[in-house]
């Protein structure tokens, strides 16, 4: 399972973005777990200044506003 960690506050695009991974995995049959990080000094440790950000088995892949489809397929090849 990979885990996944979703920056932000839990605006808008912080759903959009956590629900689009989850399409995508879904479709793909990857098993994922998504944990969402709120802690504005979590979030800062990661350096991600710009919201929502994403962390793939601690890896910041993605920050400032939902990413494209496109680039969450390539996060699964």
């Amino acid at each position: 399972m990979r885990t996944i960690k979703i920056l932000g506050s839990g605006c808008a695009n912080c759903r959009r973005a956590a629900d689009l991974i989850e399409t995508v995995a879904a479709e793909r049959g990857i098993a994922i777990g998504i944990e969402k990080v709120t802690d504005f000094a979590a979030i800062a440790g990661y350096g991600v200044m710009s919201t929502p950000g994403v962390v793939i088995d601690d890896t910041v892949v993605h920050a400032g506003g939902v990413p494209s489809r496109e680039a969450v397929e390539g996060w699964f090849d």
